[in-house]
C-alpha cells in the first residue's frame, strides 16, 4: 500500500538514509557505553558505572524510536553490525581503557551523534516533516547534555 503521509516518496527516503546513519551512531555508542559500565575500573567506579549504565539505557530507548521512525517513512531499518560499521561515524571499542580515557571517548561518541542529528534535520524539515524534526532535536539535546555532564567530569 502506498504511503500518503503528505512527504514525498523522495524526501522521504532522504530522510530515512538520515536516520540510518543516525541509528547506526547511536547503536555504536549503546554498546560502547554499554561495554564501559561493564568495565569501568578505578577510584570513579561507582559513579561512572551508574552513569554509564543510565546513558546507555537511555540510547537503548532510543534506538527503538530512531528505528521505528525509519519504517513509519516507509524505508527499512538497517539491524546488523555490518550495516551499523558501514553508517556510523564513532568507532568500536577496542581493548579496555582507563577510565578518563572511557569518559573523553564517550564525550566525543556524544558530540558525534548531536552533529549527525544536526546534519539530517534539515532534510526533514525542507520535507515538512515535523515527527523526524522533534526526533532530532530531542536527541540533540540529550547528547548536548550528555556530552556536557562528561565533560564536566575531565575538569580539574
Amino acid at each position: 500500500m502506498e504511503i500518503q503521509i503528505g512527504i514525498d516518496e523522495a524526501q522521504r527516503v532522504k530522510t530515512a538514509e538520515g536516520l540510518s546513519r543516525l541509528l547506526a551512531d547511536s547503536y555504536t555508542l549503546y554498546l560502547k557505553t554499554h561495554n564501559y559500565h561493564w568495565n569501568v575500573t578505578g577510584p570513579m567506579f561507582g559513579t561512572l558505572h551508574a552513569l554509564f549504565e543510565t546513558q546507555y539505557t537511555e540510547l537503548a530507548a532510543a534506538v527503538d524510536e530512531i528505528a521505528e521512525r525509519i519504517r513509519a517513512l516507509g524505508s527499512y531499518a538497517p539491524g546488523s553490525y555490518a550495516a551499523f560499521s558501514r553508517l556510523t561515524n564513532i568507532s568500536e571499542e577496542e581493548g579496555h581503557p582507563k577510565a578518563e580515557a572511557m569518559i573523553r571517548n564517550l564525550v566525543i561518541g556524544n558530540e558525534t551523534i548531536a552533529r549527525t542529528a544536526r546534519e539530517v534535520f534539515p532534510l526533514a524539515e525542507a520535507a515538512g516533516d515535523e515527527p523526524t524534526c522533534d526526533l532530532l532535536t530531542q536527541r540533540m539535546q540529550v547528547h548536548e547534555k550528555s556530552a556536557w555532564m562528561l565533560r564536566v567530569l575531565l575538569e580539574s
